[in-house]
């Protein structure tokens, strides 16, 4: 494994090989450097030295001695790859015995390995014999369907060496041999393909016998057994790796077989009508050359197509060789004579149509007593056709309801008459169909609305399918011959064309049913005029002339064309003037009444007058309205918008159409003061945490009132934002009876609201923050008391807003910050200092011993 070099084979010897045959000794190389395509050397050795036979790249490489064998070709070399190569001797003799070598000349970089390689071959006589049974070669066989036959063949050696014979029998199929069945040299048994059924049956045997005889025996030939056989022996050594080597082969023809048909099946007809619970006869004959003992097998099969195979095919009724018939209720198998057999089949119907046909197998008794099956046939498929009886009858459609408004029922019958001979196996369904009519010659297919099977069971259409679940369209039978569709309310869509289609359904053996007959009806068209629909309305004023604080009181009178039985709903609307804010286009929604008698308060928002407001339905069509204790704030021109609706579906009211009556105007033509509102404050930009205040002030002009005479209702609102571009926020309200309500707040400031004067009031924001910039402004709701002492409410007013900014003062800001951070500082330096000064003093101290120095004075250079 540590080293690679070039590595020359040969097969490993001795190779053992017949005289006079054709040897092949291969010669590969492997694991070598430079070219892909090697070159080869043979030579050959008797004794001691080698003789030069052939080469693959040197012409002039061959010895004198083999120069003629190899120029005639008895000699050559045959290369199967780049790297391999074989020696190729015809007809070996004798003399060609000894030992072999194959060399490879070098192309390597560095000579590693082996470069070449010896093999022995070793030749023998040729021992092998093969014969015909009683030294026939060749015999003609004459044999019907189901017989057996048996050949025999003689194979021997008398090789020295030690090897094994493979016998094969084979059947020439045109102009190639096909294996039957073999005795390997392993002593093994192979069927050839085709053959593993008959050899696992014991059709088709190999017997050996005495005299080294080998014996091939056939059982129930049929014509695939038909043509020349032929005995194959080769002869097999095993080699020195243990493998085996074919070394020769001979074979020997021994008879030829030719088989014959004993038997057909055939019928009287080809193709057979019968009507519908008839009786079906067919005969299936038998023709057979056979003279001696016999039974036939018969076997009834039913197919719908004539290409169907036996296995797809249904099988009908079978009578074995013993005669013995198979049950059945309707199907009978009969014996008319020696070659045919008769199949009945009462009380046919449509589905027995389709193709039938017999089989038949014919079975010869053995010695034993057993039977033995030796011929099998088919006949060709004949066609039945059962023509089914159609029941005889006429259908007949009518509208017993027909609408003439939309939502009138709709109500269809389809009848069956003139049924010709009636019976309890037929059945009868309907469809229903609708078609849109359309004027002209155009023609629309039907679209299906539901339809029924074999066992009543409706199946609904795509279209109406949701009407139909919910019970808006039903089917029902209203007696035995009468098919009824009903449409319980119809709508503009449903006028067309209706027809039904009745389908008559015979009963077959097996309790099914299956439709023989359809029967369309003549259309019947549903068709009604409409007309547009007409409202109107009427608002008539009760009493002409009232003050504040008297009940208003109108009627509406409503009429109405083309409705079928309609019902109102009523809405009375308000348009106040334009100084009015509590509607932003202008109508306000008071009060309505549905078309169920249903009362509901819509935008009226006065909640001291919850019952000042009255809708009630005086007739069918009028309806009246009260509000009681009016104000000068109820000004305003005041309709009736009308709903008519009609009945719908399912006891749904439909909208039909819309009116709107014509105004009735309150007009309060009493003098009185008028208000103005506005916001003040003497300082607009504060600075955060000091107190906004904020002054709603109310001047009055014309006729002066006592203060207890009048009263107001103050909110106060802001918009967070330079520009008015946002919803305005509730902060506070204070109503006329002097209860102050504030809105939930997030920031930190506070807010109080109090009323300083009659008519002013006073809004203050305690430690503003940033939060509270924006624009204020406040609305009022005057309130007067009037003569009666009734309280008199007046149209809304609001003032125009005024900006209130917050600013940061820095100084404060920063005050403090500034001197907490320089006494922070401050202390926490000298607190530096301690530490140092302590540590420095009493943690650090080391004590230094100075070395201590003589003095002495210095001598004159003269004494040293």
């Amino acid at each position: 494994a540590l080293c690679r070099g070039r590595i020359v084979r040969v097969p490993q010897g001795p190779l053992i090989r017949v005289v006079g045959t054709e040897v092949a000794i291969p010669c590969s190389v492997s694991d070598y450097d430079g070219p892909s395509e090697q070159n080869f050397d043979w030579e050959f050795s008797r004794d001691t030295d080698f003789v030069r036979i052939v080469s693959t790249w040197d012409s002039t490489f061959t010895s004198e001695e083999y120069q003629k064998r190899v120029g005639r070709g008895e000699i050559k070399l045959r290369r199967s790859s780049n790297d391999a190569v074989e020696l190729v001797i015809r007809n070996i003799q004798p003399a060609d015995q000894g030992r072999y070598k194959c060399s490879t000349p070098s192309t390597d970089a560095t000579v590693q390995g082996n470069y070449d390689a010896e093999v022995q071959v070793k030749v023998i006589s040729d021992g092998l014999s093969v014969s015909g049974s009683k030294a026939r070669s060749s015999a003609s066989l004459r044999l019907s369907e189901g017989d057996s036959f048996k050949l025999r063949c003689s194979a021997s050696t008398t090789s020295p060496e030690h090897t094994h014979l493979h016998v094969s029998w084979q059947l020439r199929s045109g102009s190639s041999w096909r294996d039957i069945l073999s005795l390997t040299h392993e002593g093994k048994f192979q069927p050839g393909p085709g053959y593993e059924e008959r050899y696992r049956g014991g059709d088709v045997r190999l017997d050996t016998g005495a005299n080294d005889t080998y014996g091939l025996s056939v059982s129930q030939a049929s014509s695939m057994d038909g043509g020349a056989y032929r005995c194959l022996v080769s002869e097999w050594v095993r080699g020195a790796d243990g493998s085996w080597q074919k070394i020769q082969e001979k074979s020997v023809e021994i008879a030829t077989v030719s088989v014959q048909r004993t038997g057909e099946c055939s019928w009287w007809a080809v193709n057979v009508s019968v009507t519908e619970r008839d009786s079906l006869d067919l005969t299936c004959n038998i023709t057979t050359d056979r003279s001696g003992i016999f039974q036939a097998e018969v076997m009834w099969y039913f197919s719908v197509s004539p290409d169907d195979t036996l296995s797809d095919a249904q099988l009908l009724l079978s009578m074995d060789h013993n005669s013995v018939v198979s049950d059945s209720t309707l199907i009978s198998l009969s014996h008319v004579d020696r070659n045919s057999y008769r199949l009945l089949v009462r009380d046919v119907d449509v589905e027995d149509s389709g193709y039938y046909f017999c089989e038949a197998a014919i079975w010869v008794p053995l010695h034993n007593g057993s039977w033995h099956k030796v011929v099998e046939r088919t006949s060709a498929p004949v066609s039945v056709m059962v023509t089914a009886l159609e029941p005889d009858y006429d259908v007949f459609l009518n509208a017993s309801k027909t609408p003439k408004f939309s939502d009138d029922p709709t109500e269809l019958n389809c009848r069956i008459t003139n049924v010709q001979d009636p019976e309890a196996n037929i059945r009868f369904t309907v469809s229903w169909y609708y078609r849109q009519h359309l004027p002209g010659d155009d023609v629309v297919a039907g679209e299906l609305l539901a339809s029924m099977d074999a066992d009543w069971t409706l199946l609904p259409g795509d279209r109406g399918r949701e009407r139909i679940q919910n019970g808006e369209i039903i089917f029902f039978k209203k007696c035995a011959d009468t098919f009824s569709l009903r449409i319980q309310w119809t709508s503009e869509s449903d006028r067309g064309d209706y027809f039904c289609v009745i389908s008559a359904w015979s009963r077959h053996r097996n309790n099914s049913w299956v439709k023989s007959k359809d029967v369309t009806s003549a259309p019947v068209n549903i068709f009604w005029a409409t007309q547009d629909y007409t409202l109107t309305v009427e608002a008539v004023k009760l009493k002409p002339f009232f003050v504040a604080g008297h009940t208003f009181e109108m009627t509406c009178k409503v009429s109405s064309k083309n409705i079928k039985t309609p019902r109102y709903s009523v809405l009375i609307t308000a348009e106040k003037p334009l100084t009015d804010q509590s509607s932003p286009n202008g109508t306000t929604r008071i009060i309505s009444l549905s078309q169920d008698s249903v009362v509901r308060l819509e935008d009226w928002t006065d909640q001291t007058r919850v019952d000042g407001v009255v809708l009630e339905k005086v007739q069918e069509n009028e309806f009246r309205y009260r509000m009681y204790q009016t104000q000068a704030s109820d000004a305003g021109l005041y309709r009736c918008v009308v709903t008519a609706w009609s009945p719908g579906g399912g006891g749904m009211w439909r909208e039909a159409v819309n009116g709107l009556s014509n105004p009735i105007q309150i007009d309060f033509q009493t003098a009185g003061p008028v208000f103005n509102v506005s916001v003040h404050s003497d300082s607009p930009t504060i600075y955060q945490g000091e107190v906004a205040d904020l002054l709603c002030i109310i001047t009055m002009e014309g006729m002066p009132l006592e203060p207890d005479d009048m009263s107001f209702d103050v909110s106060w609102f802001a918009v967070r934002s330079f520009a008015l571009d946002r919803e305005p926020i509730l902060l506070a309200s204070l109503d006329r009876r002097g209860i102050v309500t504030q809105s939930r707040r997030n920031g930190s400031s506070e807010l109080s609201l109090e009323r300083i004067s009659p008519l002013e009031f006073r809004l203050r924001v305690h430690g503003c923050q940033d939060r509270d910039f924006g624009n204020h402004y406040c609305a009022v709701t005057p309130w007067l008391r009037s003569a009666t002492g009734a309280w008199q409410r007046q149209p809304d007013l609001s003032a125009k807003p005024i900006f209130l900014s917050v600013k940061m003062d820095v100084l404060n800001a920063f005050k403090y910050p500034l001197l907490i951070g320089i006494g922070l500082a401050t202390a926490i330096g000298l607190l530096s200092c301690l530490i140092g000064y302590c540590s420095s003093r009493w943690c650090c101290k080391k004590e230094v011993q100075e070395t201590r120095r003589e003095r002495r004075r210095l001598m004159s250079m003269e004494m040293d």
